[in-house]
């Protein structure tokens, strides 16, 4: 008899919003180094590689690439996915793509299921914050993948009898859930329930569980065993056995059977080092066993239907055992390794967002009721504008919702409310609460969200909310400072730009931008009527007037400014919100005319006199801007720097030889100044002109004589990575002199091995791969050399001989 044994891998792919909420931008994290940020340097190791996971074959070679998203069930958070479009567009596409490719593998049903938007605890949210929750994710996921979500990914699997009344309401066919959230189940043609545990529940079987309103759906508990032994027990070391034991999960029965799991998607790759090829490695394995078939949820759903019904503990999770407490309670769950620590802050913290929801529901409400048609309607069609902001598309929604046509005060004022609201959500994400501490920088970033919501509760209703809000922050413990709001004051208010900082922000960057007059910064635009810069030496006066537009609420303000910068870090930055333009012309005039005649008192003392005394300073920038002022007025330093050490390196060279003929130790000037110089030449070799192979082997000795390291060894092998993949790009579309190019990089990349130089050759493989599948370079019409050292290549990027004579059965890679 044939069993029906179908198995199924489900990865949870989420980051929480990172973006500043007042710049809608990731400013830089520096715990993320060499990655701008940790969306950043989990892409890196986990999201991108898995659509280009590497089958290792004998002798630890490359035999085939695959796109991993193909073959599990997955589901990305929308927010983190809205970054990755524009961040990695061609694992973006990569994604999308396997979601296609899916359909056709699993019998039209797509792989990937929608999330919940933001991350949210839903049994914790009120009804309309699920409501749309759900909306937001089912729109965004249509807008990303072209079609109707068959499944909801719920933040945390926290789950109640609501929120799946709300799925089943908006056409959610089945969620998945832990198997300590299944409370009892029933078998067919039963009428008594069978009280279940995590250890008594079948989980290789669907459930259908009937709702309250007559609407029902269908749930899939995961094997909670083997999902731990992926996220936390080595199954991740080998994909063999990670395979072995889903398929030991099966029992005899004749039965359908379908093996599940779900973990954090980025075990495969971030919290596991290559757990993205041991995932590869497993569904090879399973693909070719007989007897066993890979599906997702959906396919399996339609192929049988549940018999079983299910009914679930409300106020469940997979991530507390305690039901939702970890973030509502000091139940006992945290990080660990923090002995002394409590999470006393949690109940407090989500009493103090619930009562500012509260708070901004009526203001909405009232604010809104005789502009909108359905105010809550507008809100739940509001993701249209996340999804696509443009004039086109705010104009078909004020056709939509808008009682009457609105003046131009009147959308800006309905645009804010709506983003109040959004941070009212935003506020809610589950990670604020998830870890040890309320300092946390998880904790931090939805805190800024409540800034948010209160800064435009102000500014449409003059309702000031936040004095409130602090007193309460102040009664919050903390186990680091004295109390809640320490953290808040140092990290989040800090972080607040309205128009004013932003204009002032502007002026500052005008002193060194190419082109400031038009200038785009972050979410906010701004347009300089008039602008006038004039130098004199390192000195700079940047005088304008300027209109600062967001582009999220589409208000904007004018403003008058002037910055005069002395050099270094030191200058003098005077912003107007109400000088006339006669007046602005005058002041223009004054210090345009002292500052050519170099009288910088004279200067000083216009500023005074036509601003007042209240001036703004470097403080005031943003934190990314104030790198790339830093990086500017340090380059200066920088090359005298780098000028000294190469006199020093060049200068006394004979001199450092003969030391070290005569077994001497190098004085530590001498070690410095080659160290410097030596590793500033390796960047300088990656990042400009050709690939000089001589002066690679002049820099490989060098190292060698001197016993020099690489002082930013990551940094570095990203810059030697990108440069080499460029170098592949550079031999495809150069047939005339790929094997000039080619004999050339192969030699640069014997040369970087014997320097013990370890390079990410990622990007390079893929390209390396498709060329060759694709047929890109020509394979019919290869002579021997070229032959010889296209197949050199691919044994120096850690390809199997003969790879490229091979082509793999099946779909191919994403």
């Amino acid at each position: 008899m044939k069993l029906s044994r179908y198995v199924c891998v489900h990865g949870h792919f989420y980051q929480p919003p990172r973006e500043n909420a007042w710049l809608e931008v990731i400013e830089t994290q520096d715990s993320a180094s060499p990655f701008h940020d940790w969306n950043d340097r989990i892409n890196f190791e986990c999201y991108a590689p898995n659509t280009a996971a590497r089958i290792l074959g004998e002798g630890e070679r490359i035999v085939d690439i695959i796109n991993n998203y193909e073959r599990i069930s997955f589901n990305f958070g929308p927010t983190l996915l809205s970054w990755l479009e524009y961040a990695d567009p061609a694992s973006y596409r990569a994604i999308q793509e396997a979601d296609r490719k899916s359909m056709e593998r699993f019998g039209g049903h797509g792989s990937a299921m929608a999330q919940v938007y933001n991350h949210l605890i839903m049994p914790l949210a009120n009804f309309r914050d699920k409501e749309t929750q759900v909306i937001w994710g089912i729109r965004d996921f249509e807008r990303r993948f072209g079609r109707k979500p068959e499944g909801m990914w719920l933040a945390e699997t926290a789950v109640d009898t609501e929120t799946l009344e709300v799925l089943a309401a908006q056409g959610i066919q089945f969620t998945v859930l832990a198997p300590r959230q299944a409370k009892s189940v029933k078998a067919p043609g039963e009428t008594n329930w069978q009280y279940v545990s995590t250890e008594t529940i079948d989980t290789r079987r669907p459930y259908r569980c009937l709702l309250p309103s007559g609407k029902s759906i269908a749930l899939f508990f995961y094997d909670g065993d083997i999902s731990q032994g992926v996220a936390f027990s080595g199954l991740l070391n080998d994909g063999a056995r990670f395979a072995s034991a889903l398929i030991g999960a099966f029992d005899e029965s004749a039965s359908p059977q379908l093996v599940h799991i779900a973990t954090d998607g980025e075990s495969y790759g971030h919290h596991h080092r290559f757990g993205e090829m041991a995932l590869a490695a497993c569904l090879q394995h399973l693909e070719d066993l007989p007897g066993v078939t890979l599906t997702n949820y959906s396919q399996y759903l339609s192929l049988f239907p549940p018999e079983w019904e299910a009914q679930v503990h409300d106020n469940s999770s997979w991530s507390c055992v305690h039901g939702v407490e970890r973030w509502r309670a000091n139940c006992g769950c945290n990080s660990g390794g923090r002995p002394g620590w409590t999470q006393e802050w949690r109940k407090p913290l989500r009493e103090l967002l619930n009562w500012l929801r509260d708070q901004l529901i009526p203001l909405y409400e009232r604010q809104t009721q005789r502009l909108l048609k359905d105010p809550w309607a507008a809100r739940n069609d509001y993701i249209e504008v996340l999804l696509y902001r443009s004039e086109e598309t705010i104009e078909a929604f004020w056709a939509r919702h808008a009682r009457l046509k609105l003046k131009e005060e009147e959308q800006v004022a309905i645009l804010r409310l709506l983003e109040m609201q959004r941070n009212a959500m935003l506020m809610f994400t589950s990670c604020g609460w998830f870890f040890d501490e309320i300092s946390g920088m998880e904790t931090d970033q939805i805190l800024q969200y409540a800034n948010r919501a209160i800064h435009y509760a102000e500014q449409v209703a003059g309702i000031r909310l936040h004095n409130l809000f602090l007193q309460r922050l102040e009664q919050i413990p903390s186990n680091v400072y004295a109390d809640g709001s320490v953290s808040y004051r140092q990290n989040v208010m800090s972080a607040r730009a309205d128009l004013v900082r932003v204009g002032m922000h502007y002026a500052a960057s005008s002193l060194f931008e190419e082109y400031p007059e038009k200038l785009a910064i972050f979410n906010y635009f701004a347009d300089s009527e008039v602008f006038h810069r004039n130098e004199a030496g390192i000195q700079r006066l940047a005088i304008g007037r300027t209109r600062v537009t967001s582009r999220v609420t589409h208000s904007e303000k004018l403003f008058s400014f002037a910055v005069l910068y002395l050099g270094q870090l030191n200058f003098l930055g005077h912003i107007s919100v109400n000088m006339t333009r006669s007046a602005f012309d005058d002041m223009a005039s004054d210090l345009i005319e002292d500052f050519k005649k170099s009288d910088l008192g004279k200067v000083v003392e216009h500023l005074e006199t036509h601003f007042g005394e209240e001036r703004f300073s470097f403080r005031e920038l943003f934190r990314d801007e104030k790198r790339k002022i830093f990086r500017h007025i340090g380059a200066k330093s920088s090359r005298l720097i780098d000028t000294a050490y190469r006199e020093i390196y060049e200068d006394s060279y004979q001199l450092m030889t003969i030391i070290q003929l005569n077994s001497l130790p190098l004085p530590e000037a001498f070690q410095n100044a080659a160290q410097h110089i030596l590793n500033q030449d390796m960047v300088h070799f990656f990042s400009n002109g050709n690939l000089n192979i001589r002066e690679l082997k002049r820099l490989a000795s060098e190292f060698k004589k001197w016993g020099v390291t690489l002082t930013n060894a990551p940094s570095l092998q990203l810059t030697a990575s990108e440069r080499i993949y460029s170098e592949i790009q550079r031999i495809e579309k150069d047939p005339e002199e790929r094997l000039e190019r080619l004999l050339n990089l192969n030699q640069v990349l014997n040369l970087l091995d014997d320097m013990a130089i370890a390079i990410n050759f990622w990007k390079s493989q893929n390209l390396y791969f498709s060329l060759i599948q694709d047929g890109s370079f020509g394979k019919e019409g290869l002579d021997s050399a070229l032959a010889v050292a296209l197949a050199e290549l691919g044994t120096l990027l850690g390809f199997r001989a003969g790879i490229s004579s091979e082509k793999r059965p099946g779909p191919g890679p994403g």
